[in-house]
This record gives C-alpha cells, structure tokens and sequence, in this order.
C-alpha cells in the first residue's frame, strides 16, 4: 500500500504541474492579446469543485476541480470542452476569442503544448545541472550481454560485448540501443578479445524485441551470490556470499540471467498446480554452487548440490550485483550555461525516440501495449527519488505535447487544424460544424481513454 501511494503522490504532483504549465500557455497568450478567460481549473469540475476563487476586478475564476484526468483554461468566444453553446448564440464581443485574427488564436493554440516542451527542456537541462550525465558505457560492459533465441539467430552469442551499429557507437544501455538494432544493417561487437560484424536485416520489430520474454538483449550479469536474505530459502540451504550457482533442476546456469529464465517456466508449472501437494512440489528445486572460498587438493572450487524450497512467490532469498556495482559509470558535469543547449539536445532526442515509437501503437500488439493512468503511474519509483522524478515528469511533459499537437478535434491539434485551414482559404468553418468536431473529438478521446485503462485492468488481472 505505501508503494501505491508514493507513486500516486508522484503521478498527481507530475501532472499538476504539466496542467498548469500547459493551461499556463493558453493563458498567457490569451490575456496577451486581450481575450478574456472565464475559469482557470486544475483537474476538472463536472457538477462541484474543491476551491474556487475570483480576484478582485479580475474576469477569470481560478479554482481546484474534484476529478484528476486534466485541467482546462475557459477562453471567452471558443468552442471547447465545455461545449458552452449558449455563449456562441450571443453577438461577438472584441475580448472574445472568436474576434480575434487567426494568427493570435493560432498562438493562443499551440501556447499549451510550446509551454509543455520548452518546460521539459528546462528540466533536462536543470537534471544535467544538478547532478550530470551519469551512465555506464556499453562497451565497458565486460561481462558482456545475454541474448535471446531471435538474437542468436542472427548471429550474437551470450558474452559478445556490444559496441555500436552503422548509425554510431552505443553510449548506455537504454532504449536507443534497441532503436538502433531494430534499424540497422550490422552491429559491431567484441567477442573473445576480437572486433567483429554481424549483418542485421535493418527491420527488427522494436516492440517484440522488448516486449519478448526474455527480451532480445540484456546485460549480463554473473551469478555470484553478493548477499543472503536472512531466514530466506537460500540462507536455510546453505548458500553463502560469494558462492556461484551454476546449475538448477539439473540444468547449467551461465549467469544470473539465466538462472532468472529458470525461475520464469517454473512459474508456468506452479501456475497449473491444483493442490497445494502439486505446488510444493513445484516449488523444491536443487541448485548447484561452487564454494569460492573453498578448493580441493588440486585447486578447483568445491561444488555442493543445496535443496531449496522456493517461497510460493518463487523467491530464493539471495541478491547479485547490480550493473552499478559490477561497472563504473561515467559521470559528465555540466555547468548552468552547458546545461541549456545539452538539456535541449537531450529533449529533442527523447522526442524523436517517442514520435518513432508511435509507428508501433498502431499494430494490433501495439493496441495492446498502450496503457492508461496505471501503466503512467507505475513509470515512477516506489521510493520517492527526485532525480527519477524530475525525469519522468519531462517525459511525460513531452509525450503530453506531443499527442496534444495530433490532429483530432478536442485536442489543440485539431483546433490548430483548423486554424491553418481558415488560414490557407480564408473562408472559417461554421459553429456548427466546430461543435460537431468537438463532440466526435471528445468521444475519440473518451474511448482511447477506455480501452487503455482497459488494458491496465487486464495487465493486472493477469489477462495480457
């Protein structure tokens, strides 16, 4: 319970801030060019609000709503969400929006998703000044990578050390990792002490090379046990810091990434046990480690058989080092005035990673693979870290400006639609039709809004 809560305090700071960074734009450009705005809410207010108040000679009502999908900026003389058609049917008035020249109402427009991005490249910029650049490089990776039957296929073997692709060298192991290998014509890589080339087809599916279990490629990391859990199944049996596993249920363990694939189709078996008999049974297992510490006359390492029972969540109670223990990151500082133009590269490549990720959303695995407030929720720590949290709030400020800029009637993209429309012919749509667009709009979001909560749902039934 307190996990959920720390990521539900992060998820509504995060978006707090973005609602009122991005009304903040409309209404910035608004009261700029004189239009009036008659309520500035953060969350929405269908029915009662929390807080409410109206400065003295001011227009605008600022207030709190009760309900936390959004905010909304109420322009005089605009047809929004509100759907305030009664406001229409009156003569326009000069403060109201609907009098104004194109060219403001356009910047009124996009003044929501410009304050969006440019505060997330503030952000970037402030996380390079405050605690730098800090990342382990792919090539300093030693121990080397873990791959996947697909990978293996196309020539990678477990231990090779990735290097780069024909499109650049790797810098850490993230996503742009992934994008590159999905995309290119041939990975270079070490293997053995030796350089070499493995020709790739250039058109890997991005999604399936995540989304695969195992993944296509992880780092690996080698299975020496670095701490026992207390009264944990591994410190019951026997198993000591600094013990390497190299075998359960009769199979070889070559590293930790393994020993996790074992545990993973041991699941499958507890998973269709139907008597508590069937699930200890599932859950014995025997695993074989070599003692460091010990050796015999001939100098090799002692090897021991241990009977574990595994916890009914299949944990064995021992930890191995992180990819932070194991290697030593390189950490570039910045100063405030490098911060600046750093954090806008930085953004700008968070931004074309995500807009060509967005291909993905629209196969039938990617319809899966959207997810709604659970699947954004759980993107932040459950310990409350301000670097982590700073990072996701930029991205997620990044991705709102993004899918606001798309052209769908409700959304600021399809407003400025619109606008670029009225602009090129010079002829307005009607009211009617605009209303009719808002209306089909706010229903396209409503039920993209459904099915990818949906898909949380399902994810935590366990159903995909």
């Amino acid at each position: 319970m307190e996990i959920f809560l720390i990521r539900a305090l992060q998820f509504v700071l995060a978006i707090s801030i973005l609602i009122l960074i991005h009304e903040g734009g409309h209404f910035l450009f608004a009261k700029l060019f004189g239009i009036r705005v008659e309520k500035f809410f953060l969350f929405f207010d269908p029915w009662f609000h929390l807080f409410q108040f109206k400065p003295k000679n001011s227009d605008t009502t600022y207030g709190v709503g009760w309900l936390p999908l959004g905010g909304y900026c109420k322009i005089a003389g605009m047809i929004d969400e509100s759907f305030d058609t009664e406001q229409m049917k009156q003569p326009a008035q000069p403060w109201e929006f609907r009098t104004k020249p194109a060219w403001q109402r356009l910047l009124v427009m996009i003044g929501g998703v410009l304050f969006n991005f440019l505060l997330a490249l503030f952000i970037y910029a402030m996380i390079l000044f405050t605690w730098g650049d800090s990342y382990i490089p792919v090539r300093n990776m030693s121990h080397g990578m873990r791959f996947n039957t697909e990978a293996k296929q196309l020539g990678f073997r477990d231990g090779d050390i990735l290097i780069g692709t024909d499109k650049g060298e790797f810098k850490d192991f993230s996503a742009d990792l992934y994008r590159d290998l999905s995309e290119a014509a041939y990975a270079e890589i070490i293997r053995d002490g030796k350089a070499m080339r493995i020709n790739l087809p250039g058109e890997i599916n991005l999604l399936g090379m995540l989304k695969n279990d195992p993944p296509f490629v992880r780092p690996l990391l080698p299975c020496v046990v670095d701490s026992v859990l207390p009264q944990s199944p591994a410190a019951t049996s026997g198993m000591r810091k600094g013990d390497r596993i190299v075998g359960f249920n009769g199979k070889p363990v070559g590293s930790y990434n393994e020993f996790t694939e074992h545990i993973a189709r041991l699941s499958d078996v507890l998973a269709v046990a139907t008597t508590s008999a069937d699930s200890l049974k599932a859950r014995k297992a025997t695993i074989v480690v070599e003692h460091a510490a010990q050796a015999n006359a001939q100098g090799a390492s002692l090897t021991d058989t241990l009977s574990v029972t595994l916890t009914p969540q299949l944990l064995v109670g021992f930890n191995v080092k992180s990819l932070a223990a194991l290697y030593e990151p390189v950490t570039i500082e910045y100063g405030f005035l490098e911060s600046l133009p750093a954090g806008v590269s930085y953004g700008i490549g968070v931004l074309t990673g995500y807009v060509d990720d967005l291909k993905y959303v629209f196969s039938a695995e990617g319809a899966k693979s959207l997810g709604g407030f659970g699947a954004i929720g759980s993107l932040f720590p459950p310990v409350w870290d301000w670097y982590v949290f700073w990072k996701m709030t930029a991205f997620i400020s990044i991705m709102l400006a993004f899918m606001n800029l798309l052209p769908i009637p409700a959304l600021d993209g399809g407003h400025v639609l619109f606008l670029i429309y009225e602009m090129i012919t010079r002829r307005k749509p009607s009211e009617t039709f605009m209303i009719r667009a808002e209306y089909v709009g706010f229903a396209i979001l409503i039920i993209l809004m459904l099915v990818a909560n949906m898909n949380d749902v399902l994810r935590w039934l366990g159903y995909m």
